[in-house]
């Protein structure tokens, strides 16, 4: 691993020792999350989790310590991070320190070079490549006064003169010997003048070792203005060195400036971050257990509730609407209402003993020669329960719906009273079917999840509950249809939809409900959400003749009562369903105490059943 790398461990300051300190819902009021999530979702968890917390005592400390957990963590973040800041910090001065020595060595060795410049010979150039490099630059590039020292100053009588000098030098040259010649060569090339074409290419050539011939050609003059040329190029360069010396210093203070405001802001981010998580982290735990309560799952990028947590839902609405019934009727929907009829068998559950056969349990554990009750052993009296029963639950979803809690209260009512179905009929057949323009089958969670649609087509809702109660073998079939205004469209021979023609919609409802009728052991029930419109009431009283059922016009308050002492006490069926007359005549309404008391047994049930069968009001 290379040196730069660092290893990260995970954090583990989030698990607990014990897998239940930081369970929230274990501490939640679990009547109140049920509602709250089925009504609201995740954020009326979220604000039942808040409001609990704000209450203090286990919960709220259970938060805080999960809380104080994660700002130990944000801590420990913060403090790497500012360890990490603090180190390339230092490692930043460090590089401007040998930054700094390396420019400071650098002007040293130059303000010596200068100090040679003033009189410098060969072999100064020799051991000072600064020195050496400042006069290749003079000679390169000359300053003023080494041209000036450098030019041709004779007239042109003294050049033709020494011309003629050196032409007569020469041709003596020819008759003396090898040696004369030689120095007579030197002697001219040394007196001759040397020019700034001469200087040019002595900068370009010049090297360390030419060095010492290098002042042979100069005079005086020539060398004392090489050296202030020299000595100019040392100072140009020193003055360059002290730039870069301060830029350097002013790249090294914004940088470290930029760098303590980078950490500075990275320490503030993680510290916003850090409050954010925390807030995240408390609602991601929320979340986290209540999928794996099965009450919330992911459902297409989002956390949707779940069937068993509607199915809670609609336990706790039929709890609450209990307790607005009589005795009989609650003991009637827990199946707890006598049928008279018992057998003997096996005990299958401790719930049994209560009807247990002791002295028929003794004689079989005497005669297997035991002393003591072996509960799979025993014998208990088990009543009979052979009815069985097929549901089917109609509601209306169409636009007017969604007026005032019309659809809302129609939802909770229809949960509750599919819970009493199931709760009192286990093997029982529940289908619900929701309607507007077109008609569909649901399961609680799309039942709860429906949202108004467009018209009403009631005449197809009850040729779709033909279909599934047609073919049926349950000994009871009941239907309910829930509704909150007329029919409005209906469907074509060529099932296309229709709608705008009233009077045509309310036919083919009508023909569906002849339909609908011929299905045995049917038992109707039309309930209509209350209207100030008379036509509603008269189009919902037809449909219950033509089913030769009972109608209800209740508020959407009172909807999951009157659907639940209805099917608790099917005998009840309102006086005006079967005169239609009569209704347009007003009369006592019978209260709500002589509703449920008439017909409470099986016997006034099947005498209702008769009676509005045959068209006359029950006694």
């Amino acid at each position: 691993m290379a040196a730069t790398e660092r290893l990260t461990l995970p954090d583990c300051t989030l698990i607990s020792e014990e897998p239940s300190e930081d369970d929230f819902l274990s501490l939640l009021p679990k009547s109140e999350l049920v509602r709250a999530l089925a009504e609201r979702g995740l954020e009326g968890a979220r604000d039942l989790l808040r409001r609990e917390e704000e209450k203090g005592g286990m919960l709220a400390r259970r938060i805080a310590t999960f809380r104080e957990r994660l700002r130990r963590q944000a801590a420990r973040s913060i403090s790497h991070l500012t360890r990490d800041y603090e180190r390339k910090l230092g490692e930043m001065e460090s590089v401007r320190v040998r930054s700094r020595k390396l420019l400071q060595e650098e002007v040293d060795r130059l303000r010596a070079s200068l100090d040679r410049a003033k009189r410098f010979r060969g072999d100064d150039l020799m051991t000072d490549p600064a020195l050496l490099d400042a006069v290749r630059s003079a000679l390169l590039v000359p300053s003023d006064a080494l041209k000036d020292a450098f030019e041709d100053h004779r007239s042109l009588w003294q050049k033709i003169r020494d011309w003629f000098a050196h032409l007569w030098e020469a041709i003596l040259a020819l008759f003396r010997g090898k040696k004369a010649r030689e120095a007579k060569a030197q002697k001219a090339k040394k007196g001759r003048p040397m020019t700034l074409a001469r200087l040019a290419l002595m900068g370009r050539t010049l090297s360390p070792e030419m060095t010492g011939d290098l002042f042979q050609d100069f005079t005086p003059a020539q060398l004392q203005a090489l050296q202030e040329s020299a000595r100019r190029n040392l100072q140009a360069k020193d003055r360059e060195l002290d730039k870069r010396g301060e830029k350097e210093e002013d790249a090294y203070r914004r940088s470290r400036q930029e760098m303590q405001d980078e950490s500075e802001a990275a320490r503030r981010a993680m510290e916003r971050s850090a409050e954010e998580r925390e807030r995240r982290e408390v609602e991601q735990r929320l979340s986290s257990e209540l999928k794996e309560r099965g009450y919330v799952a992911d459902k297409e990028g989002r956390l949707a509730v779940t069937y068993s947590l509607v199915e809670k839902f609609a336990g706790l609405v039929l709890s609450e609407e209990e307790k607005n019934l009589p005795e009989n009727l609650r003991l009637s929907l827990r199946g707890m209402a006598s049928t008279g009829l018992y057998e003997r068998g096996r005990m299958r559950e401790q719930i049994e003993l209560s009807r247990m056969d002791l002295p028929g349990s003794l004689l079989a554990s005497y005669l297997r020669g035991s002393r003591h009750l072996l509960e799979e052993e025993s014998f208990v009296y088990r009543e009979v329960r052979s009815e069985s029963l097929h549901a089917v639950l109609l509601l209306d979803v169409s636009g007017s719906m969604a007026e005032g809690e019309k659809l809302p209260a129609a939802k909770k009512a229809l949960l509750a009273l599919y819970t009493a179905i199931r709760r009192r009929y286990p093997d029982s057949i529940v289908d619900i079917v929701a309607f507007d323009s077109d008609v569909r089958a649901m399961d609680l969670v799309e039942l709860w999840e429906a949202s108004p649609g467009s018209f009403t087509n009631t005449g197809e809702a009850l040729h779709v509950a033909h279909q599934l109660l047609r073919s049926s073998r349950a000994t009871r079939k009941e239907l309910y249809l829930i509704t909150d205004g007329l029919p409005e469209s209906y469907t074509a021979e060529d099932r296309s939809v229709k709608s705008g023609n009233l009077s045509v919609a309310m036919a083919y409802a009508v023909s569906r409900a002849r339909e609908l009728v011929t299905v045995s052991s049917l038992i109707s029930t039309v309930v209509l959400l209350k209207s100030d419109n008379p036509t509603y009431e008269r189009a919902a009283r037809d449909l219950a003749r033509v089913l030769r059922g009972s109608v209800a016009v209740t508020d959407p308050r009172r909807l999951a009562f009157e659907l639940l002492i209805r099917f608790a006490g099917q005998s009840v069926v309102e006086q005006h369903v079967v005169a239609p007359e009569e209704s347009r005549a007003p009369g006592p309404k019978p209260s709500i105490a002589e509703t449920m008391a008439r017909g409470t047994t099986s016997k006034d049930r099947r005498r209702a059943r008769r009676q509005a069968q045959a068209g006359a009001p029950p006694s």
